[in-house]
Order: C-alpha cells, then structure tokens, then sequence
C-alpha cells in the first residue's frame, strides 16, 4: 500500500510542479519533488519498498520530462541507495535538516543528470542545466520544507493498524 501512496503523491507533485514552474515562468531552475520523495523514502522506507518506489518515481519522472528514457529512473534508484548510505551517517530529524538533505541529494541528481545528458545528447545542452542547477536546488530546498510535514503525516497514516478497532 505504501507503494501506491508513493506514486499517488509523486504523480500530484509531478503535476503541481509542472503547473507552478510553468505559472512562475522558470526557465533554467524547476523544482525537484522526486527528489524530495526519493530523499524521504532514504530515511524511511525498507531497501526492496524503497528501491521499487524511487524506480516508480523516476519512471514517472522520465515520462513527463522529455529526457532520454531511463535516465531519471536510475538516478531515482541511484539517488535512493546513496541517500541510504548517507541516512547512516547523518541524522535527520526536522524540517530544516531534512532540507538540507534534500538539497544534497539534488545537488548529486543534477550532476549526475546533466553528465548523462551531456553524454548522450549530440548537442551537448548540459549548460543551461548547470547554470540553473543554484535555483533548481534552493527551489528543492523550500519544497523540502514544505512537503516534510505533509510526508510524515502520510507516514504515519501508513503505519496505524487497520480495521474498526485501533
């Protein structure tokens, strides 16, 4: 169940973000909502639930974003192994540090975005990915503080038993 909520809300995200990036007139930055559910499914989401989720996201990614196909589900997968690893030498426990977090995990998922792009993409666009890489991960960063509450609140209706007696 956990699974179908991920890729509910990554699709509603997907969708607001596309709509408000388009509305705000943003051309070099957007906001990165996969990253911010990839981040959070790093500190909390089991290795096989969180694996399958970022692979769903990411799919979900490369579908609206136009990029080669596959691209934006690796560096899901990917993002999310890294975020596991770091999540053992950090603590994150509030809003502010899971920003923080976040805005990490973007900064490594652009680059990794725009070095694959620039190597398979004949014309080489990856500039005006790096020059907006600044606003796309504070953008990321201010999304991260306002979604975590909302994340943790999903989380938690997740984890309450179900039936008529609680």
């Amino acid at each position: 169940m956990k699974f179908l909520v991920t890729v509910g809300i990554a699709l509603a995200l997907l969708t607001l973000e596309s709509v408000v990036v388009k509305q705000a007139g943003l051309v070099l930055g957007r906001i990165d909502v996969t990253v911010v559910l990839v981040a959070f499914l790093a500190l909390r989401a089991t290795l096989l639930e969180g694996a399958f989720s970022a692979f769903a996201v990411g799919y979900l990614l490369d579908l609206m974003s136009g990029q080669p196909t596959g691209l934006f589900t690796f560096l899901a997968v990917f993002t999310f192994l890294v975020g596991r690893l770091v999540s053992t030498f950090v603590d994150v426990r509030g809003g502010l540090s899971f920003a923080l977090f976040a805005m990490g995990a973007d900064v490594g998922h652009g680059l990794l975005a725009a070095f694959f792009t620039w190597l398979t993409v004949k014309d080489g666009g990856t500039a005006p990915a790096l020059a907006g890489l600044p606003l796309q991960v504070a953008l990321t960063g201010l999304a991260a503080l306002a979604l975590f509450p909302l994340l943790r609140r999903f989380e938690a209706a997740q984890d309450r038993p179900a039936g008529l007696l609680r």
